[in-house]
């Protein structure tokens, strides 16, 4: 019995733990929603072609890798700028393997005969992935201003006309704009990942600039001033997330990056699980190997306490995910041992506010910003019925991000996984039979599913034992994971 008491508390303070960092991790949040709403935005005035005597030269860089489905798509619309045909020259920085690249040869002749500067750039290898293709690329550059486009992007005709005049004010390095979403009524799927984003390009990076904190450049659909990316030490290859690497570099050396909320990238989002799997990650394996390279160097700088505590708690955002997986694993022991203790778990009923707090953040992001303009009261059903599947998809992502954010952390390294694109729009558009479609999964799948049915298990008994506490939780939980499940193996063997 004692040792059932003990193993009791035990438990309790692991889930206490998990539940504080959570809890801190969606304050922090809204407090980016706070600086949002109510400090200044500092966006850069409109500037007419009659305000500008001569235009800057930009270079506008495209990393290629195998994307034969978007890449005559991302061309044409680099084509169609509207900016000074002698102004801007195009780099297609090809380290493709497949019929990319005869592709992308029969593309760019066309477009040299309409009279346009465009090269295409082969590497004998691809080491150092999309870092070392934009820094060998870098090397050939002639434009003051680097553009920056993966493939699957659709920048719009006044991108450079909008992004350029920012850079009128010198200490700014990186112009930033907000991604927007081509194929998002695509599916459910697509749905949750244009929710998720949505959030991270209005409230988490407007709330950044507006609060004149650290945030980060993109990888793509941004403008970077070429001299910043030298004076910061150039592109890194010994991270995943090359982007949030030099982002921090040039800011601990002055710069500052401008971002604009206003204006709209549109890009493709992954269709399966599989691609955003991989996605998800690089990204959150990435965020843990920056926060391993980068944090001492923020305490080790002149910045302000505040400052040096609002980056290390974004550099290590991503860590969020161990501890909601940690979270879901102690609540199941908890739920038992907690009749050999005298814990009250009513307290947990505070911590809704955590949960409020992200939910009118993602309610304003969405419903207020990104969303069309629709029936106000549609929108708002909307967003009721996507918000909860939202929650349990993050949840049930959580082992997979957090085995990320661990390899990140242990500093096992791996190699740059591109995300597939299909050149999908609408949806009777399919990616089963295509090329870069692998009828296959993730043995982590398996994992997955077992858990699912694991937290399925504990939802029961805690319904047939009256124990209410961690209904919510587990429920969301089973679901999440189920739908993890479900839909990996779904793409897996049968697509769309």
């Amino acid at each position: 019995m004692e040792i059932l008491k003990s193993l009791g508390y035990i438990t309790f303070v692991i889930y206490s733990v998990a539940l504080f960092y959570i809890a801190a991790f969606c304050l922090m949040q809204f407090n980016l929603l706070y600086s949002f709403l109510f400090k200044k935005s500092g966006l850069c005035r409109e500037v007419e072609d009659k305000d500008i005597k001569l235009w800057p030269k930009v270079t506008v860089q495209l990393p290629i890798y195998n994307e034969q489905y978007v890449v005559e798509r991302l061309i044409d619309s680099i084509v169609a700028f509207d900016y000074p045909k002698d102004r801007f020259e195009i780099q297609v920085l090809d380290d493709s393997t497949d019929e990319t690249k005869d592709i992308i040869a029969k593309k760019v002749a066309e477009v040299l005969r309409q009279g346009f500067d465009i090269k295409v750039i082969y590497r004998e290898n691809r080491k150092g992935f999309k870092a070392g293709a934009l820094k060998y690329g870098l090397t050939k550059a002639n434009g003051e201003f680097i553009a920056i486009f993966d493939a699957d992007f659709v920048p719009n005709r006044n991108f450079l006309k909008k992004t350029i005049p920012c850079f009128a004010q010198p200490e700014v390095g990186v112009v930033q704009t907000r991604w927007g979403h081509l194929n998002q009524s695509y599916s459910l799927l697509t749905e949750l990942q244009a929710l998720q984003l949505n959030a991270h390009f209005t409230i988490e990076q407007g709330g950044r600039a507006r609060g004149d904190n650290f945030l980060q450049f993109n990888g793509t659909a941004g403008v970077w001033r070429k001299t910043t990316i030298e004076d910061a030490g150039g592109w890194h290859a010994d991270t995943l997330t090359e982007d949030l690497d030099l982002s921090i570099r040039s800011q601990l050396k002055k710069w500052k990056i401008h971002y604009l909320v206003d204006v709209i990238s549109p890009a493709e989002l992954p269709v399966e699980m599989n691609g955003l799997r991989s996605q998800q990650y690089r990204w959150m394996k990435g965020g843990a190997e920056n926060a391993k390279k980068l944090i001492p160097s923020i305490w080790d700088s002149n910045l302000k306490f505040g400052k040096k505590m609002h980056t290390t708690v974004y550099l290590l955002s991503s860590s969020v995910f161990l501890f909601i997986f940690l979270l879901g694993v102690s609540s199941v022991p908890l739920l038992f041992l907690l009749k050999y203790t005298t814990i009250d778990m009513d307290f947990l009923s505070y911590f809704l506010g955590a949960l409020v707090a992200i939910a009118i953040i993602y309610f304003i992001a969405n419903v207020h910003i990104a969303w069309p303009k629709q029936n106000y009261f549609y929108k708002i059903l909307k967003f009721t019925l996507l918000f909860p599947i939202f929650l349990a998809l993050s949840m049930g992502l959580s082992l997979h991000n957090a085995m990320a954010v661990l390899s990140g952390f242990f500093g096992k390294k791996s190699d740059f996984i591109r995300t597939p694109k299909y050149g999908i729009n609408t949806i009777k558009d399919k990616f089963k039979g295509k090329n870069y479609f692998k009828g296959s999964f993730d043995p982590t799948v398996v994992i997955e599913g077992m858990l699912g049915l694991f937290f399925l298990t504990a939802l029961i008994y805690g319904i047939v034992n009256d124990q209410g506490y961690f209904i919510a939780l587990h429920a969301t939980l089973a679901f999440g994971f189920l739908l993890i499940f479900g839909l990996s193996l779904a793409h897996a063997f049968k697509g769309k």
